[in-house]
């Protein structure tokens, strides 16, 4: 297991303070803010810490609230719910400064086997013959060195390998609204990690790096790191259908039905490399035009 990686379990493990209370600890991410896939990623590690382990995710709906401050730690007040025969859920409110940033439900279910069907894969490259993330950005002369660092710096614990050009890689034109990444992190799960939440919560994590890339493709935008458009998540939600491994390959399969007022949605897939599916994730997020 690389430093990196190491680095995002230590920032994922929260430190309990009460019964039902946890405290996590912040980092700045590729924007100077709080990553959001951070806060729901810890809150979702924090509702499943108050869960019996037979339990296992199966759904989370998230709303954004504030802007993370990067140099304070996050306190996660856990509401038990409910704890049912079959189903648990939790409501997780992350807070800063005696503020709100994050509200989030999830929701835990005993196994249980049951009707059986899903959508079909779509055809995608072998990640292994993708660039990486290092190889692609040092080829884009036209951004900042400090925005590669800081891209390649968030993504030292994650291979991420777009299967075509991102919003800021070629921008100017409008593009289908639609983006494929493969990802998984950079080293092997094992021993006293290697436990079914610890997946879902780095599934949860990456999930918010790219999702809202299918909006800016309809527009022909780069996004932030070239300066053309704002923006910042308002709700995420995700379904936790099959059991999968965050570090083996995962097929992210995203794209875009609308953007509209200042906002726009992006909608995804997450495949295992076999084919399965293994969640499925809704986000809008505010998307503005600078004035």
């Amino acid at each position: 297991m690389n430093q990196a990686l190491q680095g995002l379990l230590d920032l994922l493990d929260l430190e309990q303070i009460e019964e039902n209370i946890f405290r996590g600890q912040s980092r700045s991410a590729v924007v100077p803010r709080v990553f959001g896939g951070q806060v729901a990623a810890q809150a979702l590690v924090a509702a499943g810490r108050t869960v019996p382990e037979d339990r296992h995710a199966h759904s989370l709906h998230a709303y954004f609230l504030r802007m993370g401050d990067p140099g304070a730690p996050i306190v996660y007040n856990v509401e038990r719910m409910r704890d049912g025969r079959s189903f648990t859920t939790r409501r997780v409110v992350a807070v800063q400064h005696g503020k709100p940033i994050f509200a989030l439900s999830a929701s835990f279910q005993v196994h249980e086997e049951g009707m059986d069907h899903q959508a079909v894969m779509p055809p995608a490259p072998d990640p292994e013959t993708l660039p990486t993330s290092e190889e692609r950005l040092r080829d884009y002369d036209h951004l900042d060195p400090v925005v590669v660092e800081r891209f390649l710096e968030a993504r030292q614990s994650v291979d991420l390998r777009y299967v075509d050009e991102p919003p800021y890689g070629r921008f100017g034109e409008p593009r289908d609204p639609h983006s494929q990444v493969w990802f998984r992190t950079n080293g092997k799960l094992d021993g006293a990690v290697d436990e079914p939440l610890l997946h879902v919560v780095l599934a949860t994590y990456v999930s918010d790096m790219t999702l809202l890339d299918s909006v800016l493709l309809a527009h022909g935008r780069g996004g932030w790191a070239v300066g053309d458009v704002v923006g910042a998540s308002l709700d995420h939600a995700m379904w936790f259908h099959r059991p999968f491994r965050a570090d083996e390959w995962l097929l992210y399969d995203q794209e875009s039905p609308s953007a509209h007022g200042g906002r726009g949605l992006g909608q995804a897939r997450i495949y295992t490399q076999d084919g399965q599916l293994a969640v499925s994730v809704i986000q809008e997020g505010v998307v503005r035009i600078p004035r």
